[in-house]
């Protein structure tokens, strides 16, 4: 949704990217359809509180929640902090802790739109014999997208021999977050993902066998080396900032005996 809009035309862009009809939206608010009505046709006014209601019912990310605040003519109310931030310094330890806990095995701090924001030694290791590089030297100019480095063809896409399997879930998880945030941002992201040689059409089905297995792990491997893991992705519960909100924390854990053999070794050698 275009943030230059007004807060009319944001207001319907959103009931009807929901699919809420006006009576629904305007139940969900806790007021009358016909008030809703004279929002959208700009016959009336919201007040803060109205816009603050209006974007609660219809679950706005609060990045979306300013961004409607604006368009009425209101100031912003939830503030967007950088990490390292003392205002999410308490959130930082709790990250830096969420790391540590994950050794040896991966662990990666994202935003919305898979930028990476930290990663524990587990993770290094794992970039460094996947790709051969140091993930910190030299600092890159622009933030590791974990996104591309995944879906593009000269990434990591050769060493994962699953990798139709891992990129459709993974795609797909990218376009629930287009729709739920409704942000240029990320449908972009999800345009150039999908716009990748080889790229699986979300419309495929994979085949799934009689019995398969509880989670789809990806298998890496590179020379004699084979590695199975699969992840689990944790957000904060109860966020109050915008950058807080969007964080996301990947863990990776091994699949079978031999990938955890193989992290145990790295993280003793290391």
């Amino acid at each position: 949704m275009e943030a230059k809009a007004g807060f009319a035309s944001q207001l319907k862009w959103w009931r009807d990217h929901r699919g809420m009809s006006q009576l629904a939206l305007a139940g969900a608010a806790e007021i009358s359809q016909r008030h809703l009505s004279f929002l959208e046709r700009r016959r009336n006014a919201p007040s803060r509180e109205m816009v603050r209601r209006l974007a609660v019912a219809l679950d706005l990310p609060l990045r979306q929640q300013n961004v409607l605040l604006r368009a009425a003519g209101y100031a912003p109310i939830w503030q967007e902090s950088a990490l390292d931030a003392p205002a999410l310094a308490a959130v930082g330890r709790a990250l830096d802790f969420i790391l540590a806990q994950q050794e040896p095995y991966p662990a990666f701090v994202v935003d919305r739109r898979w930028n990476l924001l930290r990663l524990n030694q587990g993770g290094k290791r794992l970039v460094e014999f996947l790709t051969g590089a140091s993930i910190l030297a030299p600092k890159p100019a622009q933030p590791i997208n974990l996104a591309d480095a995944l879906v593009a063809p000269d990434a990591l896409r050769p060493l994962i021999e699953n990798w139709h399997d891992v990129a459709l879930y993974f795609i797909r998880g990218v376009q629930a977050d287009a729709l739920a945030d409704g942000t240029e941002e990320t449908a972009s992201l999800l345009r150039r993902l999908t716009a990748y040689p080889g790229v699986p059409r979300l419309s495929h089905m994979h085949p799934v066998g009689a019995a398969p297995e509880p989670v789809l792990s990806i298998h890496f491997a590179k020379g004699a080396t084979s590695l199975k893991l699969f992840t689990t992705i944790a957000t904060l519960g109860t966020p109050q900032d915008v950058t807080a909100q969007e964080i996301r924390i990947e863990c990776f854990f091994p699949a079978d005996a031999g990938t955890a053999k193989h992290f145990k070794a790295w993280s003793s050698a290391g």
